[in-house]
């Protein structure tokens, strides 16, 4: 009875908003938009996913890439078809960029078993291209490449500022955007496994409160990506805090978090594609009880949710949240309640036409990763009871685009029907039937 009920809905909505009249592109297998939804080869498109920043880095050791091929398999059959990783490690220990422009193919040819293997399984990839913090280099390595090179630079934030810096960035996004797969034989600017790329895990800009540097920075950025790929979606990859683009609204952001970024002004900007939002009550209301990071959790989503749809009109994406093990009080009924909340809002969204696509959650690992933890890891064949939220989550974004997908189905049999007998009409016009 309840998918009757969804399926009324959806088919007003659908003749509503005119889904059948968006084209399917050749069904060439990428993610594009149209207004606040993603579409696949025509239909909406929904899903749930998850993070697995470690994915390129495990996989550059031939005896560990069975932990990629379980996690994709394990998440395949929870539902989960969006991963979001790294195509990033700069300098350090096995990096994939030793210094600016220098790179280590075995670490590539890692980044291109994880495609691979995506696409085995199904699954899209969200491919972030830096850091902004100092796991796997980050920010901070470039400038200090800079550095080396006579530059005189007093902070991590001349990332956003410095020529040299910002051109050590579009070499390596040039990288590896026009990367040959060894294994696929597609060029990574090429390959619909692809769903998107990521400017930057987190950017933040400190130094300057006001939001200048980093909105210059997007927009640079953006401009520069989408001059060598326009197959792909691109987004900033913020957290989602408000900034001078809606002076009243920064009160939402939980107390300290005035960083440089702002989720109207940056999303706003020509080339990004849809907008994201993160969202961790248990790190940033860290005093509070489960039932204040729950309400702030509901409100913040409330929020992004509603100016994705009224005033950027772009899709959003949840692509990170979570609930750490290592908090004071956890259990797994309030990390399960997390889910649900969030989970919630997003089918909520989806099934009235709304902005909100999915949720990624952090992180997924494969059995036999303890190094791995940070206390937000889900092992889907131990964590049961979470993996059972996920998976009920997966069936039911499923059942909207499977709805969506035959109602367009209906929609366009109608019309050819429409047609043949427009046609019919006009090759018997004037010519008696019958006695």
């Amino acid at each position: 009875m309840k998918q009757w009920v969804l399926a009324f809905f959806l088919l007003n909505f659908l003749t509503q908003q005119e889904w059948c009249h968006v084209q399917a592109q050749g069904g060439d297998g990428f993610i594009r938009t149209r207004g606040v939804h993603f579409l696949l080869n025509g239909n909406p498109y929904y899903a749930n996913g998850f993070n697995a920043y470690w994915l390129m880095y495990q996989a550059s050791d031939p005896s560990q890439r069975s932990k990629v091929s379980d996690v994709f398999r394990e998440a395949s059959s929870h539902g989960l078809s969006i991963a979001r990783t790294w195509a990033f490690s700069d300098g350090g220990y096995r990096p994939l960029q030793y210094s600016p422009g220098s790179y280590n193919e075995q670490m590539f040819k890692g980044l291109d078993f994880v495609i691979a293997e995506a696409r085995r399984y199904g699954i899209k990839l969200v491919l972030s291209l830096v850091n902004n913090y100092e796991n796997f280099g980050g920010k901070q390595q470039y400038v200090n490449w800079a550095r080396s090179r006579g530059q005189y630079l007093t902070s991590d934030d001349d990332f956003f500022r410095n020529p040299l810096v910002k051109g050590f960035y579009k070499d390596h996004v040039k990288t590896v955007l026009n990367r040959y797969n060894a294994i696929t034989g597609v060029v990574y600017k090429n390959d619909p496994t692809i769903m998107a790329w990521e400017l930057m895990n987190e950017p933040r800009c400190t130094s300057d409160p006001s939001g200048r540097t980093i909105q210059a920075w997007i927009a640079e950025m953006a401009s520069f990506v989408k001059s060598i790929d326009r197959n792909h979606l691109l987004e900033a990859g913020l957290e989602g805090f408000y900034g001078q683009a809606t002076p009243q609204k920064k009160g939402l952001n939980p107390s300290g978090y005035n960083i440089g970024t702002d989720f109207i002004a940056n999303n706003r900007i020509p080339g990004i594609d849809f907008a994201t939002v993160h969202s961790y009550p248990d790190q940033w209301l860290s005093n509070s009880n489960d039932q204040s990071q729950l309400a702030f959790l509901d409100n913040w989503l409330n929020t992004h949710i509603q100016d994705a749809r009224q005033i950027l009109q772009k899709p959003l994406l949840l692509t990170e949240f979570g609930k750490s093990r290592k908090d004071p009080g956890f259990s797994t009924y309030q990390r399960d309640l997390l889910f649900s909340t969030v989970y919630y809002k997003i089918y909520f969204s989806a099934k009235h036409g709304g902005a909100a696509a999915g949720g990624l959650f952090w992180q997924l690992l494969a059995g036999g990763m303890d190094s791995f933890r940070d206390g937000y890891e889900i092992v889907l064949s131990q964590d049961t009871s979470t993996a059972n939220v996920i998976a009920k989550q997966s069936h039911k974004l499923y059942q909207i685009r499977k709805i969506f997908a035959r109602l367009r189905n209906i929609q366009r049999w109608k019309r050819a029907r429409a047609s043949r007998r427009a046609q019919w009409r006009a090759r018997h016009k004037g010519k008696r039937i019958g006695n």
